[in-house]
């Protein structure tokens, strides 16, 4: 059987979505008022919500953070148009936990005691350098902009299938998403951090109650796993136009380097997204975190039953132009409407929680690394809160704007430039939180480098649609294996830095100051000299 998109609005799953859709926006301005702060003018209350979050709501929060609705679209699309290779996703997640747990609570203590904000904040702190914190704060805000725009589109998918983007008037078209835009950017310039937090509960609960059932109704309908994976098989072995399988159940030899290696490389970048780190630093305590890092691999569970959706499209008979599509409208096709109205809910309020925490992450940056460190540094608590709101509409207003004015491939394909991105800023972060061996310089010559290479490689990688920027992976120099660009810059990145850091620290060049001292990265809240509320004088200002 084949099943194509929907052209009339279904108007059952229309309503579902519209009541989600309604009760998340007044979750949303409600979060004002929970745990309310005596002052709310400063970036500990406003943009990591007082750090004061237990384990199940940052369990929540870093969910609704890291797997996001286009994770729900794009995961088991991948599957549906490559097969095997999409399930790269799966072995990452699970090799990013013990990778952060050995870093993670130290960023979060030494971030407590010293009032540290973002990670350029750490940066400056650690390397007394502004130089090597502002190509940090950029960096993250390069990244963060087309993964906001990828959430976007991620809604845009479920109206689509739900029949309401086939209108021929631009502004019809689009005025849903402007919509949820105008939404998203009003809960979270009142209620900060707060409203992702609150959202991320409904956002989670429907995302597990809506993969749960797919994995046990859809099968039962198209004959259970065996006819499944027997029609994925004949899909991939069906050779495409140039004579070629069209994918694979089991990744081929020409392709392990590249599955290994950007599975590697996506775990080494995950927690080096402003987002991720905002949420991890409104923990209240070091244990929240640590305690996180052993729950959190439940996500990667379900992510792996979610990739197993792009396999049960294929044997659903969905054809879609757009690959994005396809697991909407599997919904739209097997669900009853009811229900496909609840999966399109968890998709959309999938896109808003984590939107609304990256849009955060990036003003945070933008305000304490740019505009105090190079344009205001006497701002106070209250200029640094109300600017961050301000530019955190901005950050919305741009994603909006590159979704409605550019092809959706152009997003994703900056999505992946972005990953290679943030992956240079790895040696600072990390490296900072275990050695001060690096000199700042060596370290930002090789941020330059990996940055630098990993444009210009990306920027040779053509697709059937792009001539640049056509994907992320590419020969490795001096290896001959095709594997992920941003492993390759991130290799380069830290060569450059460690023989650099020999050279300079032959020639005695000078050092940045370093604020922190060794007890501060095993601090807890509660310990002597950390506050867990900042006074008025200090909230949001480096010590």
């Amino acid at each position: 059987m084949t099943l194509a998109a929907n052209d009339g609005v279904n108007g059952v799953a229309l309503g579902v979505f519209i009541f989600f859709f309604l009760a998340v926006t007044v979750i949303g301005f409600m979060a004002a008022r929970w745990r309310r702060a005596e002052n709310e003018q400063s970036l500990d209350e406003w943009g990591l919500g007082g750090r004061s979050f237990g384990t199940w709501v940052t369990w929540f929060l870093l969910g609704g953070d890291l797997y996001t609705a286009y994770t729900f679209v794009a995961v088991p699309a991948a599957v549906y148009a490559a097969g095997a290779a999409g399930f790269f996703a799966v072995p990452y997640t699970i090799l990013v936990y013990p990778l952060i747990f050995t870093f993670l609570p130290r960023l979060w203590s030494v971030s407590h005691k010293h009032g540290y904000v973002t990670t350029s904040d750490f940066v400056r702190g650690r390397f007394g350098s502004k130089g090597l914190s502002l190509a940090v704060a950029i960096t993250g805000i390069l990244a963060t902009m087309p993964y906001i725009a990828l959430q976007l589109v991620g809604i845009q998918a479920v109206l689509d299938v739900m029949g309401i983007g086939g209108s021929s008037n631009w502004f019809l078209k689009d005025l849903p998403l402007l919509i949820a835009f105008a939404v998203l950017a009003a809960y979270t310039y009142s209620s900060g951090l707060r409203a992702p937090a609150l959202i991320a509960f409904v956002k989670d609960t429907l995302i597990y109650i809506v993969i749960l059932v797919a994995i046990i109704y859809i099968p039962i309908k198209l004959g259970g796993f065996d006819d499944i994976f027997a029609a994925a098989r004949h899909k991939f072995e069906t050779p495409n136009a140039a004579g070629k399988p069209t994918g694979a159940l089991v990744p081929g030899d020409a392709g392990q380097w590249t599955y290994a290696t950007l599975a590697l490389g996506s775990a080494l970048a995950l927690f080096m997204y402003p987002h991720s780190i905002t949420a991890t630093l409104s923990s209240r305590s070091r244990n929240v975190i640590r305690r996180n890092t052993t729950i959190l691999p439940l996500y990667s569970l379900m992510l792996g039953l979610l990739a197993l959706l792009g396999f049960m499209a294929i044997a659903a008979g969905v054809k879609v132009k757009n690959g994005q599509l396809a697991i909407p409208q599997l919904f739209e096709d097997m669900f009853p409407d009811w229900f496909a109205g609840v999966a399109f809910a968890a998709i959309g309020i999938g896109a808003l929680v984590p939107a609304a925490i990256m849009s955060i992450a990036a003003a945070n940056l933008f305000t304490r690394n740019i505009y105090k460190d190079f344009l205001k540094p006497d701002a106070t608590p209250e200029q640094e809160t109300k600017v961050s709101k301000l530019v955190s509409l901005l950050v919305k207003v741009g994603a909006l704007v590159f979704v409605l004015t550019m092809d959706k491939t152009v997003a994703i394909n900056f999505q992946l430039l972005g990953g290679i991105w943030i992956l240079q800023t790895f040696p600072a972060l990390v490296g900072g939180l275990f050695t001060r061996w690096f000199h700042r310089w060596a370290l930002l010559a090789g941020w330059a480098v990996g940055m630098a290479y990993g444009t210009l490689a990306a920027y040779g990688v053509a697709s059937p649609t792009q001539k640049h920027f056509g994907g992320s992976s590419k020969e490795i120099p001096g290896i001959g294996e095709i594997g992920y660009i941003g492993l390759t810059a991130f290799v380069l990145n830290v060569a450059v830095t460690v023989v650099l850091t020999v050279a300079l620290r032959a020639l005695k060049a000078p050092d940045g100051v370093d604020e922190t001292s060794p007890e501060d990265y095993t601090a807890d809240a509660g310990d002597p000299g950390v506050q867990t509320e900042l006074p008025p004088a200090t909230a949001g200002a480096l010590h």
